[in-house]
């Protein structure tokens, strides 16, 4: 590591060099293991909620 501009302090220094350890040693997550087929997630997604109420049945008609 070099610094190019400034001038930090030795505390500075050691903060900044433990986030950077801290960051390199975190797992990555993991992916979703049940993730659903494309059918499934479309279907999941077209079809709304009804919700009753005045002026309801025009919404009906229009997605």
């Amino acid at each position: 590591m070099k610094i190019i501009k400034g001038d930090p302090t030795p505390e500075e220094l050691a903060a900044l060099v433990t986030v950077l350890a801290a960051r390199a040693t975190t797992p990555a997550p993991s992916p979703d293991p049940q993730r659903a087929g494309n059918w499934a997630t479309y279907w999941r997604n077209a079809r709304q909620p009804l919700h009753p109420g005045p002026g309801q049945w025009r919404a009906s008609a229009h997605p």
